[in-house]
């Protein structure tokens, strides 16, 4: 009886140790099933929830939390970030503020749109955008470009009065791109999308099992991530060739005139 009370305990601080190594490889907050857009947001870059571009993201929350989400962006796609914050009827000036980082969690700087904007009293919402530089294939390591991955949208009032904290509000966030096609095309491509996980993953033997809770992402492209190499620069490069050769073919036809006399005299 007293050997297995003693196995009994050790399996238990067995399981105790454990946990705290399960929780630290726990995914993120993915999106909902069937597609569905989310409706929470994460308080973290490790809890941000993740959707995709075209979906409305929606979340319920207090002025003065920070609301993260995730989303996918691709090589040759110019990502355009739209937040809106609905507010209380009753409410002091507040200034609201959304950025978004990439997957190396490096804050992207706006092309333009209204990234910060200060909510009067008694306004009903507040609208914010930003509209991020094109997300090129491959960079050079010291560039900030945006490169292709997961992006995070972080957004959060930056000049709350005390008397506003913890007010409810209600926010809505999109993300929708322009392809901006072979006229961001560059000579190179990453190896792997800079998704959370990525590099555990990629790491792991062919014949070994892929574990599964260190793959925090669960979103990707529509169409999957593109190879970096493929764009429709070649088709135009293609294009540009044939109509060359075919102008090198009419051009030799006009000016080659008859052909070289013959060297037969004419009869007299």
């Amino acid at each position: 009886m007293r050997y297995t009370r003693v196995l009994s305990v050790a399996v238990l601080l067995l399981g105790l140790a454990a946990a705290p190594a399960a929780a630290d490889s726990s995914p993120s907050a993915s999106p909902s099933q069937d597609g569905d857009a989310p409706t929470t947001a994460g308080t973290s870059f490790r809890t941000a929830v993740e959707f995709e571009q075209g979906q409305d993201a929606t979340a319920n929350a207090s002025a003065g939390d920070y609301l993260y989400w995730s989303f996918p962006a691709d090589a040759g796609q110019r990502p355009t970030v739209k937040a809106t914050v609905k507010l209380p009827e009753t409410h002091a000036a507040q200034t609201w503020r959304v950025d978004v980082y990439d997957g190396l969690r490096r804050r992207q700087a706006c092309q333009y749109g209204a990234q910060s904007r200060t909510a009067d009293a008694g306004a009903s919402s507040v609208e914010l955008a930003c509209v991020l530089r094109t997300v090129r294939a491959w960079s050079e390591p010291w560039a900030n470009d945006p490169l292709p991955g997961t992006y995070y949208v972080r957004l959060t009032a930056v000049d709350v009065p005390a008397s506003d904290l913890g007010v409810p509000v209600s926010a809505e966030v999109r993300v929708d791109s322009k392809d901006i096609g072979g006229a961001a095309a560059v000579d190179g491509s990453l190896s792997e999308p800079l998704v959370p996980g990525i590099a555990v993953t990629s790491g792991t033997d062919e014949g070994a099992e892929e574990d599964e809770s260190a793959v925090l992402s669960a979103i990707e492209p529509e169409d999957g991530w593109s190879s970096g190499w493929w764009s429709d620069r070649w088709v135009w490069t293609g294009v540009g060739a044939v109509l060359a050769a075919l102008a090198g073919i009419g051009g030799y036809a006009l000016t080659r005139g008859p052909g070289r006399p013959s060297r037969v005299p004419p009869a007299a």
